[in-house]
């Protein structure tokens, strides 16, 4: 039972000790509580891509799947997950010296305090009479030791330790009664500071002030003596002219290249250049140098470095800045300018032409095919055209290509930086940001865009791009245009420096360098005051006679034991002044009064005899002696007691020169700002200052259409339907334009958006710049102009018909009609009575073999395949036919006309059934097949008679790869024009009329060698007897 009670009992006070610990917490504004961070787990939902597999259904070739085919792909969707995440809190504990009391962390000293009390760790303040590390002894300045019957053996304005009579030195004194200034190099309270000064500088053994050597200046002497000054403390003035620099020990003059001479007042001799004048002049041609530089001052008619090259062509005089005036090719003399003219011109400066305007040749007899409108002059000899500024071609017909200007197109242009060049002057159109004949300057400071007509807004020195007046702001500013400070913590530049200064520092915002608050030194502000010194940069010094330091912050005096005051100058009682302190203090406000004479030594913040005013606007503190700290923003000065500043709206801090952090403004930067679309927001008001593009209260709406630029002001410059960016105005051209403003057509044989697309056009086609349609030149067709003409039509857009008759081929292009064999004329509707007519290969144009090759590679080899495989099919069947048929010659039977008296024949069709007609192959040539009728031409010389023919009829395709050769006319008597050589035999018989054909083969004929009818030998035998005579005839 007992056990349990005890149990009971314990449990009791855990669980109070707990809810203590839970219910009292530190106060994190405590300056004696520190913080740290600590980590622990959580758990989280968390979403992941998650992969599946998706069926999904294309278009193919399946028949039995009704030309549907399944595919899969892997597909990702959002799933969850729980997971761990680390998350940081922040922890509070009384910082190294306290303890935790509750809600209060307390200071820990290790000895105690016998008259005082702890006040910070390990540091008494002691109660009035007492002094000592622990408050259990009190002397006086000059006795210390048991019953203080020891004297003091301090110098110099040293403290003695009133226990042990050790002595506390003064700045800048050591020893152990402070009798020796601090060693050379050393300074300030314990000689435990090092000089700072360089190049031989002496140092003050109590402050560390540098006495600079002679020549030098600077804080800590580091900076050499400023130009124009030298010697000690840089009093003397330097002598030296032209330039000479002054040494700055000595005053000696260094004269600059080109001078010499004490002073440098003396240029250098003819002839010589440079430093010390050691250089000798390389200049030629009567060349002078320059007596600084060396460079060459050149003659008329020369240039270069050394005056060693004549004149550039087209230019002379003096530098060659003359421009030649010969015209018409003359050259010119590079001295005086002097023209000598070219062949076919004269006068003064060779203006004349030999022949009149529009003629020209050696007999002024040809006229000039020149563009009148884009021509300066003819050329009277060839008759070659000159073409004005902007023009090119052989007839001055084009225009100069990008890049090129001026007459003949030979000037380059000179823009830079992206400009546009005119053809014809060629001069620049410059890009945003540049300016200058050329467009090579950039714009100055202060201005940007076109022509650099804008007028940069940035503020507090911040730099604005040339091309779209953006701000780039200074170390410290931020903002569109430079004018709100970095927020509060942040500096450097675009504010993304961290502030590190500590114990309620301010932080410069341009380079971080931390300004203390009262009491606090060192590059961090973590630093306490020395001891004997207080306030801002602690360059305040202890006003106490008898205490053991002051406050490093405020600057009261710790007083000895036996004294009391605010400088512990008395012994009195708080409140007593006079004799014996017989008489009660009337000081107010906690002012002290003076034990001698009872006037008020008023606290800090007060004044007046009984410290019943406060400060005067604008210090605080003792004596109302220190003046406010530089309140930046601030409602006025600072507190009279405190010397704190009480900042105005959209700042905060100590010197109220921290700005309200990004997304708060207003009093103590409580609101929060509405800006959006990265506007930047006012923390004064919290009005918002917009992104370039976005306008409105809160930069919540974009610029109307056709304006750009911060607060939209900039109107838009694009053309041909661009549309232009709010942000920088930048143009986003429509199909088929580019440039800058979007002014310029798409380059030849590009179309399309950002003209991307290569054109498709073929055959010489134009190419629209905006759509790529194909515009076909005469006698094509075809959405890309790659067929030629229909059959039966011709011209431009193969919109004419053409008239040509009897299955005569017509050109695709110029209609031109090709003949059939048997007919002639420009339409082919004549019959061709002479036996060359009648050929077919004897006028088809060279023209027409190569336009029938002109078909796509790809259809001449399925062509090409198909008709080997025919020939070899026809070749099988007529050596078979050969083997049936024996050595049966084919014949050509004719039924002449009554009489014959000349070459002309009337011919009829073959007759079908003719038994005379055999078939047969020739491997040159391609044959009619068994069976078909050939067409001929009939011309009726006698109604009553008419012959007829069979023969083998060549294929015309086959006179198209030969078109020049010539066979004869009749085609009874043939040659095979790579193997063989068909004669034709031919006899008449008188009683029957029949006329007899008979082809034998000749090898005396060389492959591919061709001949007229005439030239080869007739072998035609008549028959009968009297058909020699008519073979004479023939």
């Amino acid at each position: 039972m007992v056990v349990c009670i005890l149990l009971w009992w314990i449990l009791k006070v855990l669980t109070l000790s707990f809810l203590l610990k839970t219910t009292l917490s530190l106060n994190p504004d405590d300056p004696n509580v520190c913080s740290h961070w600590e980590s622990y787990a959580v758990t989280v939902q968390e979403s992941y891509a998650h992969p599946f597999d998706q069926i999904y259904y294309t278009r193919c070739t399946d028949i039995l799947n009704w030309f549907k085919c399944t595919r899969h792909r892997i597909s990702y969707k959002t799933a969850y997950r729980r997971g761990l995440r680390t998350m940081y809190r922040r922890r509070s504990q009384c910082c190294p010296g306290y303890y935790e009391s509750g809600d209060f962390c307390i200071p820990l000293c290790t000895e105690e305090c016998v008259h005082g009390r702890c006040v910070s760790p390990d540091t008494c303040h002691c109660e009035p009479g007492w002094g000592g590390i622990d408050c259990s002894s009190g002397c006086d300045s000059d006795h210390w030791g048991p019953h203080c019957s020891n004297r003091c053996q301090c110098q110099n304005e040293a403290l003695c330790n009133p226990i042990t009579g050790a002595c506390v030195c003064a700045d800048g004194y050591k020893g152990w009664r402070c009798e020796e200034l601090c060693d050379p190099g050393t300074y300030g309270k314990g000689c435990q500071f090092k000089c700072q000064c360089h190049n031989g500088a002496t140092c003050d053994h109590k402050t560390g002030e540098c006495h600079c050597a002679p020549g030098y200046t600077g804080v800590f002497c580091e900076e050499h003596c400023p130009p124009g000054s030298h010697g000690a403390q840089c009093e003397l003035h330097c002598p030296c002219q032209n330039g000479g620099v002054c040494h700055h020990i000595t005053g000696e003059c260094s004269c600059p290249p080109g001078w010499m001479g004490f002073v440098c007042a003396q240029p250098c001799p003819s002839g010589t250049f440079g430093i010390n004048c050691s250089q000798d002049c390389p200049c030629h041609n009567g060349g002078q140098c320059d007596h600084v530089t060396g460079k060459c001052l050149c003659t008329a008619g020369y240039m270069g470095d050394r005056c060693q090259e004549e004149c550039p062509v087209g230019t002379y005089g003096f530098q060659c800045t003359q421009k030649c005036d010969c015209q018409n090719g003359a050259k010119c003399y590079h001295v005086n300018g002097a023209c000598m003219c070219d062949p076919g011109f004269k006068g003064f400066r060779c203006q004349e032409r030999m022949c009149p305007e529009g003629l020209y040749g050696l007999k002024c007899h040809k006229k000039c095919p020149c563009n009148i409108n884009n021509t300066l002059s003819c050329h009277p000899l060839s008759g070659e055209c000159t073409c004005k500024a902007g023009s090119a071609g052989l007839y001055c017909n084009d225009t100069c290509p990008p890049g090129y200007y001026g007459e003949g197109c030979q000037l380059t242009c000179l823009c830079q930086n992206g400009a546009d060049c005119g053809s014809v002057t060629g001069k620049c159109t410059c890009a945003p940001g540049y300016m200058g004949d050329d467009c090579s300057t950039a714009c100055g400071a202060g201005t940007y865009g076109a022509n650099c007509s804008s007028v940069c807004n940035c503020k507090n020195d911040g730099a604005c791009s040339p091309v779209d007046g953006l701000c780039l702001c200074k170390e410290g500013w931020q903002g569109v245009d430079c004018s709100i400070p970095c927020p509060s913590g942040t500096w450097g530049l675009n504010c993304n420096q961290t502030c590190y200064c500590a114990n309620g520092a301010a932080c410069n915002p341009v380079d971080g360098f931390c300004l203390c608050s009262p009491g606090w030194q060192g590059e961090y502000c973590d630093q306490a005051c020395p001891d004997g010194t207080y306030g801002l940069n602690c360059s305040e010094h202890c006003d106490c006679s008898h205490a053991d330091g002051c406050d490093a912050v405020t600057g009261y005096c710790c007083c000895l034991a036996g004294w009391t005051g605010i400088h512990c100058d008395n012994v009195c009682a708080q409140g007593r002044w006079g004799p014996n302190c017989s008489i009660s203090c009337n000081c107010e406000n906690g002012g002290s009064c003076s034990p001698e004479d009872g006037t008020c030594e008023c606290a800090p913040g007060y004044r007046g005899s009984m410290c019943q005013r406060i400060c005067s606007p604008g210090f605080y503190g003792h004596h109302c002696s220190q003046a406010c700290p530089p309140c930046v923003h601030s409602s006025g000065p600072c507190h009279h007691v405190t010397g704190r500043c009480d900042c105005l709206p959209g700042f905060f801090g100590s010197l109220c020169n921290q700005v309200c952090a990004s997304g708060r403004y207003g009093k103590n930067c409580a609101e929060v700002c509405q800006c959006t679309n990265n506007g930047t927001c006012n923390p004064i008001d919290g009005s918002c200052q917009c992104f370039p593009g976005w306008i409105g209260k809160d930069c919540s709406q974009t610029c109307p259409a056709g304006f750009w630029g911060p607060d939209c002001f900039h109107t838009c410059n694009c053309h041909n339907g661009a549309m232009c960016n709010p942000s920088d105005g930048e143009c986003k051209c429509t199909a088929g334009w580019t440039g800058l403003y979007c002014t310029q057509r798409c380059p030849a044989a590009f179309y399309g958006r950002n003209c991307a697309n290569v054109c498709q056009c073929q055959n010489g086609a134009d190419c629209d710049h905006i759509t790529g349609q194909c515009t076909c030149r005469t006698g094509f067709t075809g959405k890309q102009c790659e067929q030629k003409c229909p059959p039966g039509s011709f011209g431009y857009g193969c919109k004419q018909l053409c008239e040509c008759m009897n299955n005569a081929t017509c050109d695709h292009v110029t209609g031109t009609c090709y003949c059939s064999p048997g007919f002639k004329g420009i339409r082919c509707d004549q019959a061709a009575l002479m036996m060359e007519e009648l050929n077919p290969y004897t006028k088809i144009s060279p023209a027409l073999g190569s336009e029938r090759h002109s078909v796509g590679a790809i259809i001449g080899i399925i062509i090409l395949l198909l008709i080997i495989m025919v020939l070899l099919a026809l070749f099988v069947w007529y050596r078979r036919k050969q083997k049936e048929k024996g050595h049966d010659m084919p014949s050509v039977s004719y039924t002449p006309a009554m009489r014959i008296t000349n070459t002309d024949y009337s011919l009829s069709d073959v007759s079908q059934g003719s038994g005379s007609v055999h078939c047969f192959s020739n491997p040159s040539y391609h044959t009619l097949s068994c069976g078909v009728t050939s067409r001929f031409f009939t011309n009726n010389l006698d109604g009553n008679s008419s012959s007829k023919l069979s023969n083998k009829v060549l294929d015309r395709e086959t006179a198209d790869r030969r078109p020049y050769s010539y066979l004869n006319e009749l085609g009874a008597c043939g040659m095979d024009r790579r193997q063989n050589t068909y004669i034709m035999e031919k006899s008449f018989k008188d009683s029957g009329g029949n006329w007899e054909f008979r082809y034998f083969a000749s090898p005396t004929i060389a492959p591919g060698v061709f001949h007229r009818y005439q030239d080869l030998p007739l072998y035609c035998k008549p028959a009968q007897e009297n058909a020699s005579s008519f073979i004479a005839s023939l």
